[in-house]
């Protein structure tokens, strides 16, 4: 599901060139020697014209002079960063590069920029642990290249620092909602891979809670919504509302999903639910097709039949269930007018049945409020139904989860 980084970095040798090669020298200053500054002078010429092996062999032969000074060593370094980075050859950049920032010759309105660019040799380079270090150097001086920071959480994660690396994305996920912007994919999906290196699935969970709320594609919600059903704890009584969040999130994806979904809703007594789900598998082109077909036809017709005989005594379970001490039945009942698309009568019997008590599984009958709600497009009532939703049967993870579903339309 996830990729381990974000798109490589693709460094621009000659954008980087021009940054870090950008300092001329004049051969004449007193510290630059005539015999170090008549090949330096050929170097930089080369590198202009990205000869960078003539201009690697005149650097060679400047620092073989020996008992460079401090600023000739400087100019030296920053042309062999130059000449190596223009082969690919950024290890060696590195070394070079390390040793002007280390050098007093560097000016400090250049020390931010030449860090900038160390950063990007370092990541370059493969070299993520110095990268990452770079990175803290360079915010500290005041960097702000978004571009360079956002290496931060890569780098640390693919130096296998993965706490840390969890740890920075989430500041930066959470400094991005301060100011009511939301996080990319790459930095979601950074997050829940460092959940899995360490193995921590409830940080897993927690990520894709947030993929699901900022990118709800079906990938991030199926997986989700398997490692909850898994929790330990679980009521299989639940099924049926795993496959309602299933329909609603785009991830019914076999004929055996719309086939189990319709039969649990004829068992649970709301074929009209049974139908959509049945009606759907039918749209979707996997009910009616293949060696299966005739038994997906004859779930159509079981499920027509069942309409046909729940709706001739819809008025009379109504009684049944309002006269029944425990509010069990009057949930039941609503809910099934809810299916039916007659929200109006069924969600105060939903309402009318809670406020009886005596429910057995009181918070599944919030939660079937809940999902009743959005059916009948009240949306804000729905989410203060599932906020009620408690337990730990899985009732209360459901709820949790039509909440972002929900929210993330």
């Amino acid at each position: 599901m996830h990729n381990q980084t974000s798109k490589t970095f693709r460094l621009a040798s000659g954008a980087l060139l021009m940054l870090i090669g950008a300092q001329s020298f004049a051969a004449d200053k007193p510290t630059v020697r005539p015999e170090v500054g008549a090949p330096l002078q050929e170097a930089q010429k080369a590198l202009q014209a990205k000869n960078y092996k003539d201009a690697k062999a005149k650097i060679d032969q400047a620092e073989a002079i020996g008992k460079l000074t401090p600023y000739e060593n400087y100019i030296v370094q920053r042309l062999k960063s130059s000449a190596a980075i223009g082969t690919g050859d950024y290890k060696s950049a590195l070394g070079a590069y390390e040793q002007v920032l280390a050098s007093p010759e560097l000016p400090a309105a250049e020390k931010l920029p030449t860090l900038d660019a160390y950063v990007k040799i370092a990541y370059a380079s493969k070299d993520y642990a110095k990268t990452a270090s770079a990175i803290q150097q360079y915010k500290a001086a005041g960097g702000t290249s978004a571009e360079t920071l956002g290496l931060y959480a890569q780098s640390l994660y693919l130096a296998g620092k993965y706490q840390e690396a969890s740890v920075a994305l989430s500041a930066e996920i959470k400094g991005l909602a301060a100011a009511g912007k939301k996080p990319t994919d790459t930095q979601l999906q950074l997050l829940a891979s460092c959940a899995l290196k360490q193995n921590d699935m409830v940080a897993y969970t927690a990520a894709l809670e947030q993929l699901v709320t900022y990118s709800p594609k079906k990938e991030y919600w199926l997986d989700l919504l398997v490692r909850t059903q898994r929790k330990p704890g679980f009521s299989d009584r639940l099924d049926l509302d795993m496959y309602r969040l299933r329909d609603a999130t785009g991830t019914m994806e076999k004929a055996d999903d719309y086939m189990e979904a319709a039969q649990l809703a004829l068992q649970s007594g709301f074929p009209g639910e049974a139908q959509k789900f049945v009606d759907e598998g039918y749209a979707a082109k996997l009910l009616g097709a293949g060696p299966d077909a005739p038994r997906h036809q004859r779930l159509k017709d079981l499920v027509t039949k069942k309409i046909a005989e729940d709706k001739a005594t819809l008025a009379e379970g109504e009684k049944a269930a309002a006269a029944q001490a425990s509010g069990d039945a009057l949930v039941n009942t609503g809910f099934n007018y809810v299916a039916y698309g007659q929200a109006d009568k069924g969600l105060p019997l939903i309402e009318q049945g809670i406020a009886k008590g005596g429910i057995k599984l009181a918070d599944q009958a919030k939660l079937h409020l809940g999902v009743a709600y959005l059916m009948a497009g009240k949306k804000d009532q729905a989410l203060k139904a599932f906020a009620a939703v408690q337990g730990s049967d899985g009732a209360k993870d459901i709820a949790r989860l039509w909440t972002l579903q929900t929210r993330s339309k």
